[in-house]
């Protein structure tokens, strides 16, 4: 079978349920955190008893499965290729979440046409209805890829830190997603910071830009405090719930998964 031919095997846009519990996960650059947040995020929401799904949306450099030690046998290339469904790939982790696997050391997914974006978004809306939450952990940046991918989720969590350049990113990200209307509703985390009064001086910071430029007010959803655990846990390929559950960083991405599960 072709690439070509497996598109109509995907449900059409048209075809996706209206039920939203896709939390996308983004940032404007890379080396804010964001994979390790969506994987603790998924693990998170798994130990408050909900029925995760993480999905590695990252096209251009998929490391889901790489910070967690795992191989995945199918991935999403043979989704692409027509081997296998989206259901067909996802894996139980031990965590207690199933995880869907990028294609890692290939950018082949990176250059997939809008049509076909479109038909895999609509094929994980229609299998988003087995679970309770789909955490998307999305590519850096804000390329086509991305924002096609993430159109129609519930949340859109935009990943910063302190460093100037990642709060210019965020903006920017933020700009262009706001004016495409491609989630419901887009809100701040702030990751790796000194300390809670430090993350919300970062917040700030971007809340006056969106204010004074885009007339927007995303909120807060969250403040990560850094911790040298999180390090640790991925040197060693583990969760950091599993390895240090009790971690100030877990605590903190624990906290968000309760008001993400309250918005329900």
């Amino acid at each position: 079978m072709t690439p070509s031919s497996t598109i109509t095997v995907f449900p059409t846009p048209m075809s996706a349920p209206r039920k939203r519990n896709i939390i996308a996960v983004a940032s404007g650059k890379g080396g804010v955190g964001k994979t390790w947040f969506s994987i603790t995020l998924a693990h998170a929401l798994a130990r408050a008893g909900r029925k995760a799904l993480l999905f590695d949306g990252d096209l251009g450099l998929a490391n889901v499965d790489v910070q967690l030690g795992m191989t995945a046998e199918r991935d999403l290339g043979s989704v692409i290729t027509g081997e296998a469904t989206l259901a067909q790939v996802a894996k139980p982790h031990e965590a207690g979440f199933d995880i869907i696997a990028g294609r890692s050391g290939t950018g082949m997914l990176a250059t997939l046409p809008a049509s076909r974006l479109m038909a895999l978004r609509a094929e994980l809306q229609l299998l988003s209805q087995n679970y309770d939450w789909v955490v998307l952990d999305l590519g850096a940046g804000i390329e086509r890829t991305v924002r096609l991918l993430m159109g129609h989720s519930r949340a859109c969590l935009v990943l910063t830190t302190d460093e100037p350049t990642a709060i210019t990113d965020a903006y920017a990200y933020i700009k262009v997603t706001a004016a495409e209307h491609l989630a419901e509703s887009t809100q701040i985390v702030v990751n790796m910071a000194a300390s809670p009064r430090d993350g919300e001086r970062v917040y700030g910071s971007l809340l006056r830009a969106c204010r004074e430029f885009l007339k927007l007010e995303p909120p807060l959803a969250g403040i990560i405090r850094r911790d040298d655990r999180v390090k640790d846990s991925i040197r060693r390929q583990t969760a950091l719930l599993t390895r240090h559950p009790a971690a100030q960083a877990a605590s903190d991405v624990e906290s968000i998964a309760r008001r993400l599960d309250q918005s329900r």
